[in-house]
C-alpha cells in the first residue's frame, strides 16, 4: 500500500490532510480516487490507514480508519557518519542505509575527501536532495520515521558530537585484532555512531584521534570495501548482530 509521511499539525481528530509534492504524487502519478486507503505516517511511529474522501490541486483529505504503531524502526539508534564521496555515491548510500534503519546520518569532512563543497549554499542545496532521497526511502521501506540528515561537519565536531552514544566504531583497513563481531558483541547499548572514510580512506592521524576520544577501530575483513559498501556492511551487521531483521 502506498505511504506518505505527513506533518502532525495536518492531523485533525477524524481526518488527515496532504499537500504540496504529495497531492501531485497522489493525482497524478499514482492516479488515486475517492475511496482509495493509503497508509500515513507521522514520523514519531505511529501509522494510519487512511481513506481518500476528497481532493482538489492543493490538498487531498483523508478519513482515519485505524492507527498502530509503526513497525519499521529498530530498537537501536544508529548514527552514520560518513566521509563524503565523489559523484552520487552519498545518494546511494543514504537510500540504502535509511532501508536498513539508520536514525541519522552525518556527511563528515575528512582529510583523504575527493569532492570540495563550495559554500554553505552549495552544503544547503547538497542537504535538502539527500533529505528527499532518504524520505523516499523510508517510505518504501516501510520505515516509520525519516532519518535526519545533517549539514557537514569537519571530523574532530563530528568525534564530539558522537561522545554522547554508547558505542563509537571506526571500520579501519589497517585494523587487525577486533573485528566488528567482536566489539558489537562486548559493547551492547542504545545508541551507536559508525564512521565510514572517504574514498582514500582515514589518515592514520583521524584514527588517532577518534581513539581518544573512545571510538574503537574495527576490521570487516581481508576484503577492503568500498566506501559506498562499507556503510551497507556495517549496518547490516549491526541490526543482525542486534536481533533486528527478524
Amino acid at each position: 500500500m502506498h505511504r506518505f509521511f505527513i506533518r502532525r499539525e495536518n492531523i485533525k481528530k477524524d481526518g488527515i490532510t496532504l499537500e504540496g509534492e504529495d497531492v501531485k504524487h497522489i493525482s497524478k502519478v499514482l492516479r488515486l480516487q475517492q475511496g482509495d486507503q493509503i497508509v500515513l505516517c507521522d514520523g514519531e511511529g505511529t501509522d494510519y490507514l487512511a481513506a481518500i474522501e476528497s481532493m482538489d490541486k492543493n490538498f487531498v483529505r483523508t478519513v482515519i480508519i485505524s492507527k498502530e504503531a509503526s513497525k519499521g524502526e529498530p530498537d537501536i539508534d544508529v548514527v552514520l557518519y560518513q566521509g563524503i564521496p565523489k559523484s552520487t555515491k552519498m545518494d546511494l548510500i543514504i537510500q540504502k542505509c535509511t532501508e536498513l534503519g539508520v536514525k541519522r546520518i552525518v556527511p563528515v569532512s575528512t582529510v583523504r575527501m575527493v569532492v570540495r563543497l563550495e559554500s554553505e549554499k552549495d552544503e544547503r542545496k547538497k542537504v535538502e536532495r539527500w533529505a528527499k532521497i532518504a524520505e523516499e526511502a523510508a517510505k518504501q521501506s516501510g520505515r516509520g520515521a525519516v532519518p535526519i540528515v545533517d549539514m557537514p561537519m569537519a571530523l574532530p565536531e563530528a568525534l564530539k558530537d558522537a561522545a554522547g552514544l554508547d558505542i563509537v566504531i571506526v571500520p579501519y583497513e589497517l585494523e587487525e585484532s577486533i573485528s566488528i563481531k567482536e566489539a558489537l558483541s562486548k559493547n551492547k547499548g542504545s545508541s551507536m555512531g559508525v564512521f565510514i572514510g572517504p574514498e582514500g580512506g582515514f589518515e592514520c592521524s583521524e584514527i588517532e584521534k577518534a581513539k581518544n576520544t573512545g571510538a574503537v577501530p574495527v576490521t570487516l575483513g581481508s576484503r577492503i570495501l568500498r566506501t559506498e559498501t562499507a556503510g551497507v556492511a556495517v549496518l547490516t551487521s549491526i541490526m543482525y548482530e542486534y536481533d533486528q531483521m527478524k
